[in-house]
């Protein structure tokens, strides 16, 4: 299996910490000066070039995120200028800008690789909305999501975090992944983090080099849909005033995301169905077969088995896109990765906002591991960055987290919380507290639990609780618990660490 890069997963917490650079090619001064004052921002850097030939030698040094550029200029045409850059780099989006709807040269800019094209004179709404797409699709084909983990949770860049064993599974899957062409099927909550998956599938396979372009199934009207995945011919419905090329031709060798497919209409379905069976794809009004060749890569929030039996999704295209499933758990079956999201949104966030990194008082992490979670960690990177902002000192606590969260405040061992509440320990050094006392108090405890073997009992909550201390640093928690990592290791799987962090 190929070497998978970095490590772990932000799980949805994209934090940009670069500014977006945009290169327009134009030779109308009037067209440059009015992308300056529309695209004015402080994340975003606009150069601008008068020539084909000007935007090549730009693009070597500037090494913009996207290109604007005309179809008609004076010097090489634009879709030259597309043709060369197209050699350097199969990725770079690039959006074409014609003041001529009709001509064929914008369809063919299309056809040889340019993100969409637009039509002069610009409406500014429309014009940053694509700028937007386009950007995060550039986005989304330079982000690089590893899977790898890292020996040591402070060590982790981007990546899908996670120890735990349905999460280890998920990266093996992944890995098996990388050097094939099979449709994938992901399938979970909303909010664990699908997305991240297919881009790891992407960048960890042999069509990275080519584009990847996201679909939310869910977001495009249904009447646009179809025409958005295969196209259209001029004349096919009302306003359909010219050809348009959709998105499994601009993304001929690359990999297509389909978010969502669970939402699409059977008709839809049976056109997925038809390229995954033969490859091929029919624009909206046209009789052409065109042949494609796309990595399909779906995911979804719905129980497609369910949907099948209900006839609301097809049997047939449910099989095709079955082929490899990647399942993500909800964050509230793998309870003993939230240490290490929570440890890294601490970071990642502090980092873009340019402040200190706090940290947090146990009391406060009891009662996130407590909380259900079913927003999964979309929900835990929104709570964590409404109690980055609430919190006043460098340590969050208790009463910095939201209502409804605060009441979520249970031990991970619960026993006898008369007679030793962890709270109610000193907090000096552990030469205070009478080591002998605290032993008869859990043996005095223990007697009215028959079933209960008191040393593995309390030898998984000191693992737990040394894990919770330490954010899931392994080496931190073995050294505090005064064994090796490699027991350590044994501890956890003989306990099972997710019972272990778990609050019942």
């Amino acid at each position: 299996m190929k070497r998978l890069e970095y490590s772990y997963d932000i799980m949805l917490c994209r934090c940009r910490l670069t500014m977006d650079k945009l290169l327009l090619i134009d030779d109308e001064n009037d067209v440059r000066y009015s992308f300056k004052r529309i695209f004015s921002s402080p994340d975003l850097i606009l150069e601008t070039a008068a020539s084909g030939e000007e935007g090549i030698e730009v693009i070597k040094t500037f090494k913009p995120d996207l290109v604007l550029m005309d179809v008609r200029m004076e010097g090489i045409s634009g879709l030259e200028t597309l043709r060369l850059i197209r050699e350097d780099d199969a990725k770079l989006p690039i959006i074409m800008m014609t003041a001529f709807g009709t001509t064929q040269t914008a369809i063919e800019a299309m056809k040889h690789g340019a993100y969409d094209y637009l039509l002069k004179p610009f409406d500014v709404p429309k014009l940053k909305q694509i700028v937007a797409d386009a950007l995060k699709a550039a986005r989304d084909m330079k982000e690089v999501i590893a899977v790898e983990p890292l020996l040591e949770s402070e060590d982790y860049d981007m990546g899908i975090v996670g120890r735990s064993q349905s999460m280890q599974e998920v990266f093996k899957t992944i890995g098996q992944l990388a050097g094939s062409d099979a449709t994938a099927l992901i399938t979970g909550e909303s909010g664990t983090g699908k997305e991240l998956v297919a881009k790891a599938i992407y960048h960890n396979s042999q069509r990275n080099d080519r584009a990847y372009l996201p679909i939310n199934c869910a977001a495009i009207p249904e009447n646009l849909l179809e025409s958005e995945l295969f196209g259209h011919e001029k004349g096919a419905f009302t306003g359909a005033t010219s050809q348009r090329i959709g998105k499994f031709e601009q993304c001929h060798q690359g990999t297509i995301f389909l978010d969502e497919i669970g939402d699409m209409t059977l008709a839809t379905q049976a056109k997925i169905l038809r390229v995954l069976q033969n490859g091929t794809i029919e624009r909206v009004g046209g009789e052409k077969s065109i042949k494609v060749d796309v990595r399909i890569v779906a995911a979804t929030n719905k129980k497609l088995e369910e949907a099948v039996a209900a006839n609301e999704f097809r049997e047939d295209l449910f099989y095709r896109l079955n082929v490899v499933r990647v399942n993500l758990p909800p964050l509230r079956e793998r309870i003993e990765d939230i240490p290490l999201l929570i440890d890294y949104f601490l970071k990642v966030i502090a980092e873009s906002e340019g402040s200190k990194v706090k940290s947090i008082l146990e009391t406060a992490q009891s009662a996130l591991l407590s909380y259900p979670w079913p927003g999964n960690v979309r929900e835990l990177e929104n709570v964590m960055r409404r109690t980055i902002v609430m919190a006043k000192g460098d340590a969050i606590r208790l009463n910095d987290l939201p209502k409804d969260l605060q009441s979520n405040t249970k031990s991970a061992f619960e026993i006898d919380k008369k007679n030793l509440n962890h709270s109610e320990l000193p907090a000096s050094n552990a030469a205070s507290i009478d080591i002998s006392a605290l032993a008869g108090t859990l043996f005095q405890w223990a007697k009215s639990q028959p079933d209960l073997a008191i040393l593995p009992a309390v030898e998984r909550e000191l693992v737990a609780h040394a894990l919770r201390e330490t954010n899931g640093n392994q080496v931190r928690a073995s050294k505090l618990l005064g064994i090796t990592r490699a027991t350590l290791r044994n501890r956890i799987e003989k306990f099972g660490i997710k019972q272990a962090v778990s609050v019942q």
